[in-house]
């Protein structure tokens, strides 16, 4: 199963939408480089579906890449199908998936607006084994379910 990244987006401070950047440095250990959530934990790189984005905009949503505090989207990849500890290569780096889903601890602007929120229930978050530059269009795969 292969896909391509749509938009690599950082935030610099906790608490506000993610913006879209050329590329961004995965760092071993962290996450990405000049992100707010990057660090040493278990969710240190955040992954959303371009196609979950699209059908929640058709519903009314109007949200654009990164508002949902994601740091990856990714296009033509099934992220429902990984399981936790699925390793996924993003061009030179090594990503596992630590976390499906993410419980909020107060709904967010989006939640407000549309009465909605996907992250909490399609986004996965991973752990970085490799580092490596990314950026749009750049091939994503799986390795290996474990």
């Amino acid at each position: 199963m292969s896909g391509k990244i749509v938009a690599v987006c950082i935030s610099p401070t906790k608490g506000t939408p993610k913006k879209p950047v050329t590329q961004g440095l995965l760092k071993e250990n962290f996450g990405l480089e000049n992100d707010a959530h990057a660090g040493d934990w278990h969710r240190q790189i955040s992954l959303l579906a371009y196609e979950k984005i699209q059908d929640f905009n058709q519903r009314g949503g109007q949200v654009t890449y990164g508002d949902f505090g994601e740091n990856i989207i990714v296009a033509n990849f099934n992220l429902a199908a990984l399981e936790v500890g699925s390793l996924i290569h993003i061009s030179s780096a090594l990503l596992k998936i630590t976390q499906k889903g993410k419980e909020c601890h107060s709904r967010c602007a989006i939640y407000d607006r549309v009465g909605d929120c996907i992250m909490p229930r399609e986004g996965l978050f991973a752990r970085v084994l490799t580092g490596g530059y990314i950026q749009k269009n750049d091939l994503i795969f799986i390795e290996e379910q474990i």
